[in-house]
């Protein structure tokens, strides 16, 4: 049977297009007033609430590689990048809008894969696509993703709060999503050329769902809410947790001591990093990606968050001259280091 002919987006034109990738989402907030379809989205607050506003772009061959990354995860991934930001402020993701930039070798039925998995995205957080645009790319696909939330202005959690003494807390496990991308990374040099490859993943299927499919830490925030856990500053643990932890304490003025064993590190993390020859606290402190929550709380607050069992504490915040440090079971002191825009 002769396999169909992909659809040439031309066919649709750009309002047929939107069309065709927006019909089916569902509102699921009465914030929305007005979504797709008009000349903008109208958005209103309730009363009391802050208006919270990120955005995030990625561009094929920087940020992903369709060689290997289903189009379905990757609309999955952005959404999940994108409301982090407004989790990190403590608030909760209501809508968003998606902009694209399409090179001609990109079909509908693709943009559909992508879609699908926004879709869910939205579905499953409950948020509401309100908007977006399309234009024509010559440097491959580019999605931008803009999130809006909504916080009351007493509940919202900057990086600038955190006091001497506090606790750090992280949520889940560092490293993985990193690892991921390098177990990928080696199959497809491996594989390059070859006809029907078989990618060797079996026992890191983890690592595969932590890179091609991070989950928003919703339920955290959720959780900090209902045990009246009020942080004293928050950021999202997006570019590692050495560069991030630096970003939180520059903008709160202090320094930070962290301590290596308490880092956690999952087993497919750390097995697949010896596998590769490479240090999985390499991966914990630059990997980035991880889109988990670092917090600070009081250190009166420790048996609350101990009790909490979602997260792990895993250092101190300390006055700004002491600088930052992660210390080792012997005690000894390593600067950390902020990676920036590290190529991956």
């Amino acid at each position: 049977m002769e396999p169909k002919k992909p659809t040439e987006i031309a066919s649709l034109g750009e309002f047929g297009l939107i069309d065709r990738l927006t019909t089916g989402f569902e509102t699921h907030n009465s914030s929305t007033l007005q979504g797709v379809g008009d000349d903008a989205a109208v958005v209103a607050p309730h009363r009391g609430e802050a208006m919270l506003c990120t955005t995030d772009t990625f561009f094929e061959g920087v940020d992903f590689d369709l060689t290997y990354f289903p189009l379905k995860h990757l609309g999955y991934k952005v959404v999940t990048a994108a409301i982090s930001d407004i989790l990190a402020m403590n608030g909760r993701p209501t809508q968003i809008t998606v902009s694209l930039g399409i090179s001609a070798k990109i079909s509908v039925e693709a943009l559909d894969e992508l879609y699908e998995g926004i879709r869910f995205a939205c579905h499953e957080q409950q948020i509401d696509l309100v908007g977006g645009d399309t234009r024509a790319s010559m440097t491959g696909l580019v999605i931008s993703v803009t999130a809006l939330g909504t916080a009351t202005k007493k509940q919202i959690v900057y990086r600038k709060g955190a006091r001497q003494h506090d606790l750090i807390c992280i949520t889940g496990n560092l490293g993985a999503a990193y690892m991921g991308l390098r177990l990928l990374e080696r199959e497809r040099r491996v594989l390059e050329g070859v006809t029907n490859p078989e990618p060797q993943f079996s026992g890191y299927e983890y690592l595969l769902e932590k890179y091609l499919k991070p989950r928003p830490r919703t339920d955290i925030i959720e959780a900090l809410a209902k045990e009246k856990i009020e942080p004293t500053a928050m950021i999202d643990l997006s570019d590692g947790l050495a560069s991030d932890l630096m970003q939180l304490c520059r903008s709160s003025k202090c320094g930070a001591r962290i301590y290596l064993e308490r880092i956690p590190i999952a087993r497919q993390t750390s097995t697949l990093a010896e596998e590769m020859h490479a240090d999985p606290v390499i991966a914990a402190l630059n990997g980035g990606e991880d889109y988990e929550l670092l917090f600070t709380v009081p250190l009166a607050m420790q048996e609350q968050i101990m009790r909490l069992g979602l997260v792990d504490i895993i250092g101190h915040i300390t006055p700004a001259s002491t600088g930052c440090y992660l210390i080792t079971p012997d005690g000894s002191e390593i600067a950390l280091k902020a990676q920036g825009f590290s190529e991956q």
